[in-house]
């Protein structure tokens, strides 16, 4: 029987089980003993992180050969043209290699959404935009550096599903466990 954990990473908690700086980790979030992080999300992301204590089911999530998708709702600053759109969805030339072609469309900001503590900066001056970013890759910070290379920095990204898994009904902070026979 496998376990998959689904989990709401909070702002500022590190998708890991140990700090040595006294940061939030998940040890202060998940009890479950012999779960690992199937992918990270950075300490300034939010949003669904699997964890699960099977080694074939891991490889399945993080595998960027499986195609698994995984979506973000992102806050962008600015208002995003379509020429900005389209290089996103045709992928973008990073320091590191070229991302990817990428499902990318301008959304409202999610009705779901919960308050995020500290709250993004406001600025009167310059507007912002939400888009749903969807990827089947995982460079390092790859949605923020994407959207940076077309001059709209990221100021709230929250991973809201990977694959058939979604944050539906899960709050900050909260974890859902799933225990049965996953396929593989």
């Amino acid at each position: 029987m496998s376990k998959l954990v689904l989990f709401n990473k909070p702002y500022g908690v590190l998708s890991q089980f140990t700090d040595g700086e006294g940061r939030e980790t998940l040890a202060d979030y998940i009890l479950i003993k012999g779960v690992y992080a199937a992918g990270r999300l950075d300490k300034d992301s939010e949003g669904l992180l699997l964890l699960t204590d099977n080694g074939k089911l891991q490889d399945r999530i993080t595998n960027p050969e499986k195609k698994l998708t995984k979506r973000y709702w992102v806050q962008v600053e600015g208002e995003v043209s379509d020429q900005a759109i389209e290089m996103l969805k045709n992928g973008i030339q990073l320091k590191d290699g070229k991302t990817k072609a990428a499902d990318v469309s301008r959304i409202a900001e999610p009705d779901n959404l919960w308050k995020r503590t500290p709250p993004v900066r406001f600025r009167k001056s310059i507007p912002t935009q939400w888009l749903e970013i969807a990827i089947r890759e995982g460079k390092n910070r790859q949605v923020r550096r994407m959207t940076a290379a077309v001059g709209h920095p990221t100021l709230r990204l929250i991973r809201h599903r990977i694959g058939e898994w979604g944050l539906e009904g899960l709050a900050p902070g909260k974890s859902r466990i799933l225990e049965s026979d996953i396929s593989l």
